[in-house]
């Protein structure tokens, strides 16, 4: 969440920084709301102070058995003007915090203004293959080499959901583990596992709840929600601590379904693995101190790009403009994979800083001895790589007129030296 201080003291940035993401939050209101909670609580506090001070006289009187029946009435009534007031600082402070809770973070100023259409690309890697035969689609490949089975996955799940089996299996395998190979070998980040259960709190603090419960598979006789992303409980690992800022930046990686109802989404791109429900990701998390949080960010992003120039997969990197970044992220990236077969770009993964933003709604922070208090931490993350997509372009990419799939040279170490996925393998 916002800085209470920082809205009321920029307003107009504010207020332009959320029309921008095109929210429809009025910000005069939720001040108005705030100025009116201040009030309150100023009010009690006086209230608060005068009742204990009529408190001690009373007492004293008491114990010098004097008259202190006119000091007790105006307790009483100083103690019921409190509840009053009091009560009407809860229903403030309520919509106050529901307000704040649904205000998305605000762009940096390096991000350009607009819709999809002002998205910037500022980089493209490889070279689309020139095809001469004519081309299969992942799922006419994966049914074909009898390494993907949607009909089976609907039968057990419905739509949306996929089988891997086999060498897609394998394929799907070697892909997290050389993930994680590259990230926790030649990045620095520590592996973790974490929970794909997480309570409420946790969703909060990463900015999935309160405003995108309905994308959301939530438990029914239990507080728990399936996760979206790593990214979630990941980041919440340290949610009410303070870190030793001697030891940052820290860097985390790890492997975990992925669970989104996507809601609103019906018809698009429903078929095949482009949009499912289920599906694998290795998530990067980044616990950076504010001032190198956009060197950070950089360093991420080229963590990410490297799994596809390692796989040799043509992508291009999309810096995300206002009102096509998340709720949360103050700046992102996008990464793009080329599918052949669709003759279009497939989003692998959005690489995004939020600055403060969810460590404020998490309260993570970092002190050292040079510092008078903790401050807030900047918290980063990227997928590296999220797996249906990459697995659609690995497919794509590397099929052969025959039918077959070629492995590549990367991950053949990870798949038992197997060169090709073939119909007979």
């Amino acid at each position: 969440m916002l800085d209470i201080k920082f809205i009321r003291e920029n307003a107009d940035k504010v207020q332009q920084g959320l029309k921008n993401k095109n929210s429809k939050i009025d910000i005069k209101v939720f001040l108005e709301l705030d100025k009116k909670r201040r009030e309150f609580l100023t009010q009690t506090e006086k209230l608060k102070s005068e009742k204990n001070s009529i408190s001690s006289e009373i007492a004293l009187k008491m114990k010098e058995k004097q008259d202190a029946s006119s000091l007790i009435v105006k307790n009483k009534e100083l103690a019921s003007a409190i509840s009053l007031i009091e009560n009407e600082l809860e229903l403030v402070q309520k919509e106050h915090d529901n307000i704040l809770m649904k205000i998305p973070n605000i762009p940096h100023e390096s991000v350009p203004v607009g819709g999809p259409e002002a998205n910037k690309v500022i980089k493209e890697w490889g070279t689309k293959k020139k095809f001469s035969f004519n081309l299969k689609d992942h799922i006419q490949l994966g049914e074909k080499l009898d390494i993907l089975d949607f009909t089976r996955a609907a039968k057990i799940s419905g739509s949306g959901f996929s089988v891997y089996k086999g060498l897609g299996s394998t394929l799907l395998r070697a892909l997290i583990n050389f993930m994680l190979d590259l990230h926790t070998k030649e990045h620095g980040y520590i592996e973790v596992f974490p929970p794909f259960l997480v309570n409420r709190q946790t969703m909060t603090g990463t900015g999935q709840l309160p405003s995108f419960e309905e994308d959301l598979y939530a438990l029914k006789d239990d507080a728990l929600f399936l996760i979206p992303t790593a990214e979630v409980p990941v980041t919440n690992l340290y949610a009410g601590e303070v870190l030793d800022g001697t030891k940052l930046p820290l860097y985390h990686a790890a492997y975990s379904a992925c669970f989104r109802r996507e809601a609103g989404s019906y018809g698009k791109d429903t078929k095949g693995l482009t949009r499912v429900h289920q599906f694998n990701k290795v998530e990067l998390v980044k616990f950076v101190k504010p001032d190198t949080s956009y060197d950070e960010h950089e360093k991420l992003r080229e963590n990410a790009e490297k799994v596809l120039e390692l796989l040799e997969l043509p992508y291009r990197t999309i810096l995300l403009a206002t009102g096509d970044m998340s709720f949360s992220a103050s700046k992102c990236y996008d990464l793009e994979l080329w599918s052949p077969a669709a003759e279009k770009w497939l989003e692998v993964s959005s690489c995004s800083n939020f600055e403060d933003f969810q460590a404020r709604r998490a309260n993570i922070k970092y002190k050292t001895n040079d510092m008078k208090k903790a401050e807030y931490i900047h918290t980063l993350n990227a997928s590296g790589l999220a797996l249906p997509r990459l697995v659609i372009s690995i497919l794509e990419n590397y099929q052969n007129e025959d039918g077959s799939v070629s492995v590549p040279k990367v991950l053949k170490p990870y798949m038992g030296g197997i060169e090709k996925i073939g119909v007979s393998d």
